[in-house]
Order: C-alpha cells, then sequence, then structure tokens
C-alpha cells in the first residue's frame, strides 16, 4: 500500500502539478489564493482535500466502526473503491477528459481527477490506520520518519541501559519499510509516467485491483460457511 501511495502521489504531481497523498500542500495553496484574491481557485484548492477527507469518512464507515463493533468489516469493498477511482483516472486520462499530460495546473478540469486520487488516497489511509490501529499510515512519510526517528533513539539508548524491546526493533523494521516502499514507488512511478503519460496509472490500477481481488477472494469467495 504505501508502494501504491508512491505511485499515486507521483502521478498526481507530474499529471497534475500537485501532490495527492497528503493535504498539507493544499492548505498552503488554498491560504495564497486567498491572500490573491484567488477565490475561484482557492475553493477548488479547498474541495480536492475535502475529497481527501470524505474518504476517510468512507473508510471509517466500512472498516473502523465495525471493528469496534466486532462486525467484520468490509475491507474488499474499499479496496474496490480505491480500484475504480484509480481505474476512472486511468481511463478519463486516456480518452483525454482532463485535457494535455502534465498542462498548467491553472486549466478547472484538472480539479477532478486531483479529487478522484485524493478521495481513494483517503480511503486507504483511513482503511491501513483503522486495521493497525493508529500506527501505520501509508500515503505520506512525515509520521512515520518521526517515529522512526525516536524509535531508533529509544533502540539505542535501550542497548546502553537494557536489551530494547523486540517489539520497537520490528515497528522501526516496519517503518524503515514503509519508506523504502513508498520511495520505491515514486521511482517507479517516475518512470511511468514520464514514459507513458496517463497510462502511468495502469501501475496503481494494476495494484489496487490485486488488492481488491486478494481481499474479495479471502472475505467473500472463502468466507466459511454457516
Amino acid at each position: 500500500m504505501a508502494f501504491q501511495a508512491g505511485l499515486l502521489n507521483m502521478g498526481g504531481f507530474i499529471a497534475f502539478q500537485r501532490f495527492v497523498s497528503h493535504i498539507t500542500g493544499f492548505a498552503s495553496f488554498f491560504g495564497r489564493d486567498i491572500g490573491t484574491g484567488n477565490y475561484g481557485h482557492a475553493l477548488g484548492m479547498l474541495a480536492v482535500p475535502v475529497l481527501f477527507l470524505i474518504g476517510s469518512m468512507i473508510s471509517g464507515q466500512l472498516v473502523d466502526i465495525r471493528l469496534k463493533k466486532g462486525l467484520k468489516p468490509f475491507y474488499y469493498i474499499a479496496f474496490g473503491a480505491i480500484f475504480i477511482l484509480v481505474l476512472a483516472t486511468l481511463v478519463g486520462g486516456i480518452v483525454g477528459m482532463y485535457g494535455q499530460f502534465g498542462e498548467s495546473f491553472e486549466r478547472g478540469r484538472n480539479y477532478f481527477p486531483l479529487a478522484l486520487l485524493c478521495l481513494a488516497c483517503g480511503i486507504q489511509n483511513a482503511t491501513i490506520t483503522s486495521v493497525s490501529r493508529s500506527v501505520v499510515r501509508t500515503t505520506h512519510l512525515t509520521g512515520l520518519t518521526t517515529d522512526l526517528g525516536i524509535g531508533i533513539i529509544r533502540v539505542l539508548n535501550g542497548r546502553r541501559s537494557e536489551a530494547p524491546g523486540q517489539d520497537e526493533v520490528h515497528a522501526n523494521l516496519m517503518r524503515a519499510g514503509l519508506i523504502l516502499s513508498f520511495g520505491l514507488g515514486s521511482v517507479a512511478g517516475g518512470y511511468a509516467f514520464t514514459l507513458y503519460e496517463y497510462g502511468g496509472f495502469l501501475l496503481p490500477a494494476f495494484t489496487s485491483g490485486n488488492i481488491f481481488m486478494i481481499t474479495y477472494y479471502y472475505q467473500v469467495f472463502r468466507r466459511p460457511r454457516s
């Protein structure tokens, strides 16, 4: 999932000049546009991260609330929604709905694919957050890098006083693996979108489609019969 987030983030940046897997930049653009009096563009900037929020809410209803109630979470629906959103971005780009690949963001039709990608990232981030009990987030690296830094210091200081807990060591390995996976996804996306333009979205469509089929298989097809 971190690899896929790297792909989507790079695709959003190369195709539409905006990162999509986190919303910090959109808040900055919103503030700039308000300050310069470009209220229409500011409204568009605000609408995109709102879709990230809506994606998180959708995941919360499908996964988090059901986990808290002791019910079976609908992972396959969440991942199926991500697949559909990425596929819609791929198809829309190929048929020319979003204009020329990599053109200036100032063209209003770029809001729609950005909204699709932010919605997908919101669903993904909230789903993994719920599954990991708020330990893992896969669509951005700020929290992961902070946790890794703290975790490294904990391990180093543990060696001076007492043996570091294996849980902390394993957590650091997981964090490093997620950061590496996001980076690899960004590199793969850099090549794919540079070479194939909108066709590069075929790669995250493939990964999200496989995750959807795996969760569907285990949650629906192989569901224990009562």
